[in-house]
């Protein structure tokens, strides 16, 4: 069973940073000669929202959201996941899941689009005035 585990999540001012990690175990990276990995948000009653996507080519995509503010990361050596958040901003505050995928696709403009399939229960961030 896949397990994916984040943290860092917490309580931050607007303006401020905060920097997420997802430990990945328990995939067979070696298998595969490339994979996706994500961070997602999602608050009660909202629909899930794809933050921002790496692949092993390290190809990333993010959403309009938090281009320029937000920095994914992946160290394939450690299998850990990063998400640095600076300049948030209240409505940043959300539950985050990192994910996993087998397979790494590119959409019809060259952006980079993963199907997901494995998941981690989430940190969760908050973002004060």
């Amino acid at each position: 069973q896949v397990q994916l585990v984040e943290s860092g999540g917490g309580s931050v001012q607007s303006g401020g940073s905060l920097r997420l990690s997802c430990a990945a175990s328990k995939f067979d990276f070696g298998m595969y000669s490339t994979y996706c990995m994500g961070w997602f948000r999602q608050a009660p009653g909202k629909e899930r929202e794809e933050v921002a996507s790496i692949d092993t080519y390290g190809a990333t995509a993010y959403s309009a959201s938090v281009q320029g503010r937000f920095t994914i990361s992946h160290d394939s050596a450690k299998h850990e996941l990063y998400l640095q958040m600076s300049s948030l901003k209240p409505e940043d505050t959300d539950m985050y899941y990192c994910a996993i995928s087998r397979t790494s696709d590119y959409d019809p403009t060259g952006r980079l689009s993963c199907q997901y399939e494995y998941w981690g229960q989430g940190t969760q961030v908050t973002v004060s005035t």
